[in-house]
């Protein structure tokens, strides 16, 4: 396993980022299974872990708690979660104001049966609440001793840059970290967001590796895909190969799998290489539901990508270029809400009885 500093912290985490996303109800239900996961991981050299408040309403937070605390070795785990999406019932469960992060920070603490945590990341922006608002309320989390460093999560490069300059006018300590979707099938990121990173001194972890699975070799092009089942019944327009964007998908695949097939690799064990070869990222998250897909990732841990296999992914995906958008993308809120883009009629009605020029 190789070791990187994580964004100018003076930490130094694993290259492979062990995610928990698929631990609880929306993966492995079996708290047991979920703790011989961790714990092989951290046998084979990962010292970072990663989760989030939300993830399975929390359940992922107590199974991470639960199988640090009995490995006793939680001195030795870099471990990072996330605020921002709802937690139960109520207008002020969510967000990034300085009011529910000081609570919800508390209840991750308790969840994870630790009295820090090394990385606590805003999960996605929030268009209410001032980024000085935000980024004041971590700095005394810090100060405090609850967190170590905070970061960002799948914001867009604007967004960071506003961030870092608030933070440096302020005097406020400012994001030491960003974790966006890349892989070699979305590599959208290269054009702005890691570039940004980059200049700013930021550590990058890398999430959906696999393409929300189009990276494991699973699906191929002219075989069938079963829509009813596993994650093609949950999201069937991500799997339909009728529609444009999967065809397009397949297609890439193809290709890819022949080049992983020339290097004597496993498709996946390409796929997780590739994101460790751009110079802005520290980490690459896994996010294994079972102990086998775990062994699968780990296989790949050795590989690095040289010059001539980096030509040939640009050659069948464009540097910069996103084969598909990914899931879960922050979306800036003027086109999800409408009213956030057009004036009020009332305004416009004003604006009709006013003289023309």
């Amino acid at each position: 396993m190789r070791y990187r500093v994580l964004g100018g912290t003076g930490i130094e985490v694993s290259a492979y980022c062990l995610g928990t996303m698929m631990f609880g109800a929306v993966g492995n239900p079996d708290h047991d299974d979920c703790a011989r996961i961790i714990h092989t991981a951290l046998d084979q050299g990962i010292n970072f872990v990663d989760t989030a408040d939300m993830y399975s309403a929390g359940e992922s937070e107590e199974i991470v708690g639960k199988a640090l605390e009995s490995r006793g070795s939680r001195d030795d785990v870099v471990l990072a979660t996330k605020v921002h999406f709802p937690m139960g019932e109520g207008r002020n469960r969510r967000g990034n104001s300085r009011r529910w992060i000081v609570r919800e920070v508390e209840e991750s603490l308790r969840r994870l049966r630790t009295d820090w945590i090394d990385l606590y990341q805003v999960h996605r922006p929030d268009h209410t609440t001032d980024i000085e608002e935000t980024l004041s309320a971590l700095g005394d989390l810090v100060t405090a001793g609850k967190i170590r460093a905070f970061g960002c999560s799948t914001f867009p490069a604007e967004e960071i840059v506003e961030a870092y300059h608030v933070a440096e006018r302020r005097g406020l300590p400012r994001f030491r970290t960003e974790q966006p979707p890349y892989s070699l099938l979305a590599r959208g990121i290269e054009r702005e967001v890691l570039p940004t990173v980059r200049r700013l001194g930021m550590g990058a972890l890398t999430w959906s590796p696999l393409a929300s699975g189009f990276l494991t070799g699973r699906y191929r092009k002219g075989r069938p895909i079963d829509l009813g089942t596993g994650r093609a019944a949950l999201t069937p327009a991500r799997f339909d190969p009728a529609l444009p964007v999967n065809a397009a998908k397949l297609d890439a695949v193809e290709e890819l799998t022949a080049l992983a097939d020339d290097l004597g690799r496993t498709l996946p064990e390409l796929a997780l290489a590739f994101p460790l070869a751009h110079p802005a990222v520290t980490s690459v998250i896994i996010g294994p539901r079972t102990g086998e897909q775990l062994a699968a990732a780990l296989k790949g841990a050795d590989l690095t990508l040289d010059d001539a296999a980096l030509d040939r992914i640009d050659a069948i995906v464009p540097p910069g270029t996103n084969v598909y958008h990914p899931d879960g993308v922050w979306q800036p809120p003027a086109l999800t809400d409408p009213a956030l883009r057009r004036r009020p009629a009332t305004d416009r009605a004003a604006r009709e009885l006013l003289p023309r020029q």
